[in-house]
């Protein structure tokens, strides 16, 4: 008999899969931001803020270290660790699969509604896609290309990192020196876009 058998340690919150209880969360951060947006209401910018990081924490927390399913199968049958179900007992990737769906339906219902184009949407968008482009490309990476035919991964992480420096380099040291009036707007947003595709790759 487990002595831990139902204490907090093995007792997720509400006795969900583990990570139900942040992708609710997360989904309805999501259906407010979105249904603000499409709306055309004004949207505070904490409920934006909140999003982020919940779409930060929510996509990078559940990356942990991949094994082949016949070892987690093994360790799952000789008890070393407990089978883990995915949240809400949802198949696999179905939330990020409905936060992505989320965002492209109103990319498109903006454009339809020829509002895409509004430096609101436009810039909230901008900043979540480069995020989840980021995250999309780790995984299509991890999946789709064998560890053995990769080029050494320090030539790439290197290059990304200095790229990402000095871009936002450019526009950071203007807003510190208070001289970044005369910037275009887009520089700023292909910086910052970038640093989070950056941090969505990792």
């Amino acid at each position: 008999m487990n002595e831990f058998a139902g204490s907090p340690k093995t007792w997720p919150p509400l006795g969900l899969p583990v990570g139900s209880v942040r992708a609710l969360l997360t989904l309805i951060v999501l259906a407010v931001v979105i249904s603000n947006l499409a709306s055309g209401r004004e949207i505070d910018v904490l409920w934006v803020e909140t999003l982020l990081i919940a779409l930060a924490h929510y996509f990078a927390s559940r990356r942990f270290v991949s094994l082949p399913p016949e070892v987690l199968r093994k360790l799952e049958q000789d008890g070393v660790i407990e089978k883990e179900w995915n949240p809400l007992f949802l198949p696999r990737h179905s939330i990020r699969i409905l936060i992505l769906g989320a965002f492209v339906g109103l990319a498109v219902y903006l454009y339809r509604e020829q509002r895409l184009f509004e430096p609101t949407a436009l810039s909230f968008l901008v900043i979540v896609f480069a995020y989840l482009l980021g995250s999309l490309a780790h995984g299509v990476k991890s999946w789709f290309i064998p560890k053995r035919t990769r080029p050494p991964s320090w030539i790439w992480r290197d290059a990304g990192a200095v790229i990402v420096l000095v871009m936002l380099l450019i526009v950071a040291i203007p807003e510190l020196l208070g001289s970044s009036a005369g910037m275009h707007p887009d520089l700023r947003k292909a910086a910052l876009g970038l640093m989070l595709f950056y941090f969505g790759s990792r």
